[in-house]
C-alpha cells in the first residue's frame, strides 16, 4: 500500500485545509432546476458525462456523445437522454435499477465552463420520447429519464490548465493507446490489434445509429 504522510478521513480537517467560503458566488450558485441558462448550455452541449453507482460500491462513468442539444430538456425538473447503440454492458442503466442517483457533466467544445446536474434517474420506453429523439430515423429504444435535485456551472480552471481546447497541446495522432490495443492486452484471444481496430471501425461506420 502507498504509505503517505497523512490520510484525511473526517470534514473538520478536510475544511481546515481547504475552508469553505460561505456566502460566496462558489457557495450560493447551486439551484435545483433547469434555470434559462442552463437550459441554453444544454442545448449546445454535444457532450455529457455520467456518473452512476454500482451495488458493489464502485462508481461507472459512461461518456454520451450526439448532436449539440441531443439531451432534452423536457421542463425545468426533467432531462432525458436517449439510449443510443453501445457495447451492450448496460453499466449505466443496471446500476439504476438498484440506486438512481445519478450525476452528470455537459460539455461544450471550445468553452470552458461545463454544467453539472445532479438527481435520481430511471430507465423509460416511451414510443413519443423515442420518435422526439431519433437521429438519422433511428429511435432509441430506451431513455434515462433524469429528476433533476441539483444544478451549478463549474468555472473553466481544470479546463484551462488541461489545455483540452487547444490543438498545439494535443498530443501527435496515434501516439495514445486505442482501444484495439486494450482489447488484445486485455483479453485472451488470438486476434491482432489490426483485427480488432476492423471491428471497431465497422461500428463506428455501420452502427453509430
Amino acid at each position: 500500500m502507498l504509505q503517505v504522510e497523512e490520510e484525511i478521513t473526517d470534514i473538520g480537517r478536510l475544511r481546515e485545509l481547504l475552508p469553505e467560503y460561505k456566502g460566496s458566488n462558489t457557495d450560493l450558485k447551486v439551484i435545483d432546476q433547469i434555470n434559462g441558462v442552463a437550459k441554453r448550455f444544454i442545448a449546445a452541449a454535444p457532450f455529457v458525462v455520467v456518473a452512476t453507482k454500482a451495488s458493489p460500491g464502485l462508481i461507472d462513468v459512461s461518456p454520451k456523445g450526439d448532436p449539440a442539444g441531443f439531451v432534452e430538456v423536457f421542463d425545468e425538473k426533467t432531462l432525458i437522454l436517449p439510449d443510443r447503440l453501445g457495447n451492450h454492458r448496460v453499466d449505466g442503466f443496471a446500476n439504476l435499477l438498484t440506486d438512481p442517483n445519478v450525476g452528470l457533466i455537459f460539455v461544450v467544445p471550445g468553452h470552458g465552463d461545463t454544467l453539472r446536474v445532479a438527481g435520481k434517474a430511471r430507465i423509460v420506453k416511451d414510443q413519443k420520447i423515442s420518435e422526439r429523439l431519433s437521429v438519422n430515423n433511428r429511435q432509441p429504444l430506451l431513455a434515462m429519464v433524469v429528476d433533476v435535485e441539483e444544478v451549478f456551472m463549474h468555472c473553466s480552471k481544470s479546463l484551462i490548465r488541461s489545455r483540452l481546447w487547444h490543438p498545439d497541446q494535443w498530443p501527435p495522432r496515434g501516439t495514445a493507446p486505442t482501444l484495439a490495443e486494450w482489447v488484445v492486452s486485455a483479453v485472451d484471444r488470438e486476434q491482432t490489434v489490426d483485427e480488432v481496430q476492423g471491428i471497431h471501425s465497422n461500428d463506428e461506420e455501420n452502427r453509430l445509429y
